[in-house]
């Protein structure tokens, strides 16, 4: 998100500036390097997990059209990213709707979803596939999700890579009521609201300093609701992600779905909700402010490190692929589940 797009305001403005979201990926600032809202209407799904539905049409390997309002994306039978590699930074995965199936270069696995998040550390190097099972062979099979980029300083980018399932049953929501008993709901993924205390972010995250201010939380405004956001701590970058509605009020001023409002973080935003219920994703955390040299999947600081990653990828292959296919999907029976890299079972309570 560059300064230029972004209109003047007074310095006693919530809002420093709206500009329209357009084509995936969203505008982000640092310590954020991507967000993308994925949402597909998945149709029926086969025997092998994939769509009951002819691909005549679609470019397979590279499907994002959004024919008949769904992607496969990189997968060929099921939709998703088959393996592919990160490192230096962290992927946080927040799952609406649908599933995700798991594997990665560690030997861990999992299946999430229907309100869980799984925050995975890349840090020195891993290998993931990121697959969508449609289980559902009767009907429909929606699946909607936030994938965020988060930045690692320089002193964690080459941190052992570590991966975190936070499932839906930890993950608090604090409910606001105004005055004419109009809900607002916010979902806490990163960052404290009120008594809203999510679990702790990976060991060598940015979010795991007390002092940056990371905040990654959905916001769902029932019809006419008012709720304002407290500041937050000066120095820190924060935007709103309007995904879902139709128009509302940020800090006076008029705003309509699609667009991503910047906050002026020491100011309070209140938030005037229009007819329809809207919904609208947070990012804030303070700046890193390190040199940034991202190409595909590895980002770093510097262009002789980006060769290192390339090196090392094609010389360690980030400690291999231990399945059978590069777009591995878990039994249909199987429920959600975690298995990390030491063996360690586990499953939401």
């Amino acid at each position: 998100m560059r300064e230029q797009d972004l209109s003047s305001t007074s310095t006693l403005d919530a809002v420093l500036g709206v500009i329209p979201l357009g084509q995936p990926p969203w505008p982000t600032l640092d310590p954020f390097l991507f967000c993308v809202h994925h949402d597909d209407a998945y149709p029926a799904g086969n025997e092998a997990l994939g769509p009951a539905a002819s691909l005549a049409g679609r470019d397979i390997g590279h499907d994002f059209a959004g024919i008949d309002g769904w992607r496969m994306y990189h997968g060929d039978v099921v939709p998703g990213f088959p393996a592919h590699p990160h490192r230096g930074f962290e992927t946080v995965t927040i799952v609406r709707r649908g599933l995700i199936d798991h594997s990665d270069s560690l030997g861990a696995a999992a299946r999430f979803g229907g309100g869980d998040v799984q925050w995975l550390t890349a840090g020195a190097g891993i290998v993931h596939s990121e697959m969508f099972p449609l289980l559902d062979r009767e009907g429909p099979n929606p699946a909607e999700l936030f994938q965020i980029w988060l930045n690692l300083p320089r002193a964690n980018k080459l941190a052992p890579p570590h991966f975190s399932m936070l499932w839906r049953e930890t993950i608090p929501t604090h409910v606001a009521v105004d005055a004419e008993g109009r809900r607002t709901e916010v979902t806490v993924v990163a960052g404290r609201f009120a008594e809203a205390q999510p679990p702790a972010p990976p060991p060598n995250s940015w979010a795991a300093r007390p002092d940056t201010d990371v905040a990654i939380a959905t916001i769902k405004l029932a019809p006419g609701a008012r709720w304002t956001l407290p500041a937050a701590q000066p120095g820190t970058n924060r935007a709103l992600y309007f995904f879902r509605g139709r128009e509302l009020r940020a800090g006076g001023r008029a705003v309509r779905v699609g667009h991503c409002i910047q906050l002026r973080a020491e100011a309070a935003a209140e938030l005037v909700n229009g007819e329809e219920a809207s919904e609208l994703l947070l990012l804030q955390g303070r700046p890193i402010a390190e040199p940034v040299v991202a190409y595909g999947p590895f980002v770093m600081n510097s262009q002789a490190e980006i060769q290192k990653a390339f090196s090392d990828y094609q010389r360690t292959r980030f400690g291999g692929w231990p399945w059978r296919s590069n777009g591995p999907v878990h039994a249909r029976e199987e429920g959600r589940f975690a298995i990390h890299a030491d063996g360690r079972k586990e499953r939401p309570a």
